[in-house]
């Protein structure tokens, strides 16, 4: 049913298309998807990156799907908390967080 809500998008950068997975049209993101996809963008390059509101809309819970070669020969936990202390102030803010990170 997730999937049915997900909206791609292509984010134009000199490294390969990063994709945005969007629960909701992108004129009604929520402010915190966009702080963490500007964020994670920044600080990883990443040639996939999906966000997704997974509360239904109210901004509470995401679940981030990222790529990056800045994960290579880290470990998943070393993977998170790289991920996690990125974005510290905004799960200050939410409920909760799912991060399936990956080379």
């Amino acid at each position: 049913m997730l999937s049915s809500l997900t909206r791609r998008l292509a984010v134009s950068r000199s490294a390969p298309p990063v994709l945005r997975s969007l629960s909701t049209p992108p004129s009604r993101s929520t402010d915190t998807e966009g702080t963490i996809v500007a964020k994670l963008t920044e600080h990883f390059s990443p040639s996939e990156l999906a966000v997704q509101d997974v509360s239904g809309g109210c901004g509470s819970f995401f679940a981030i799907k990222i790529a990056s070669d800045a994960f290579k020969g880290l470990s998943t936990v070393k993977q998170h908390k790289l991920v996690t202390e990125i974005l510290k102030q905004e799960i200050q803010e939410i409920h909760g967080l799912q991060v399936s990170p990956r080379e």
